[in-house]
């Protein structure tokens, strides 16, 4: 039997998996983006669930949470973002899953950012039809670090 990959509405029960998949030290070393505390998590989540401008996904794998994927607004840009816990990367899930998404998102152009050495991540935006359109460079205080990314673009089909 095939694997199945499907999206579903974020529920409650599903943050505390986001919690964990979010903590993993490889994770964020690969996202270049930092864990939060459990409260902070948990507040993140209420309020971004919350937020009708917010379009949020459960990304279930074989019928067990994934990670998710979001569609959200910032700096007066559409982005997208998307996080698998480690046991599902290399598997095509993040794959499908973006495609199926942009499905169900309207809006062009789309951006999203990725670290630069997360050449799989790039590669998943990239197979979706997303081109890079820029770098940025940054100097997180929590990492006490420059962060280099790509900024990509997906326009008009």
């Amino acid at each position: 039997m095939p694997d199945e990959i499907r999206l579903r509405d974020v529920t409650e029960a599903d943050l505390p998996i986001f919690y964990e998949q979010q903590i993993d030290p490889e994770a964020t070393q690969m996202a270049d983006f930092p864990s939060r505390g459990r409260e902070a998590f948990m507040a993140h989540w209420t309020r971004i669930m919350a937020d009708e401008a917010v379009q949020l996904k459960a990304i279930l794998f074989n019928g067990e949470v994934a990670g998710n994927i979001v569609c959200f607004e910032q700096l007066g840009e559409r982005e997208v973002g998307y996080w698998l816990g480690k046991e599902y990367w290399g598997k095509g899930i993040a794959t499908k899953a973006l495609e199926d998404f942009l499905r169900e998102i309207e809006t062009r152009p789309l951006y999203a950012h990725v670290a630069k050495h997360n050449i799989g991540s790039r590669r998943v935006l990239e197979k979706c039809g997303f081109t890079i359109a820029g770098e940025d460079r940054f100097f997180s205080e929590i990492f006490g670090r420059n962060i280099e990314e790509y900024i990509l673009t997906l326009d008009s089909q």
